[in-house]
């Protein structure tokens, strides 16, 4: 027996989604700092830190790092938001992610992984993996 979800917590959540996709770093992070998980997953395991890295916005990523979100937190699919940042090409948010210690090698695949397959030798340089 499976519990049935509140319809309001399902639309708060999905506003927030939302925020992190869009990259609206101040309403995100009062959110947050009002009681949202930074560690708030969708029905795919995708977080709120990998769906800002995703959509390329860094300074969204930096809050929800100093809010407590794990960098290096996979998706149901084993991918990372270090290694999504580094499939979309977002120089920025690789940064970002770094310098709140993501790790290169974490998921499948993992940045170090995906920046081989797309020969992106200036990343395997960065993350020290030539």
């Amino acid at each position: 027996m499976s519990e049935e979800l509140d319809p309001e917590v399902i639309e708060l959540a999905t506003k927030v989604f939302d925020l992190a996709r869009r990259g609206e770093t101040e309403t995100l992070a009062a959110y947050v700092d009002a009681g949202v998980p930074a560690n708030l997953t969708n029905d795919r395991g995708d977080s709120l830190i990998m769906l800002a890295a995703y959509h390329g916005h860094a300074s969204a990523v930096e809050a929800l790092l100093a809010r407590g979100a794990d960098g290096d937190r996979p998706n149901d699919r084993g991918q990372t938001p270090l290694a999504g940042a580094v499939f979309k090409g977002e120089a920025a948010v690789i940064e970002a992610l770094l310098a709140g210690g993501a790790d290169p090698a974490s998921g499948s695949p993992s940045a170090v992984d995906t920046a081989r397959m797309f020969g992106k030798t200036d990343l395997l340089r960065l993350f020290g993996a030539e």
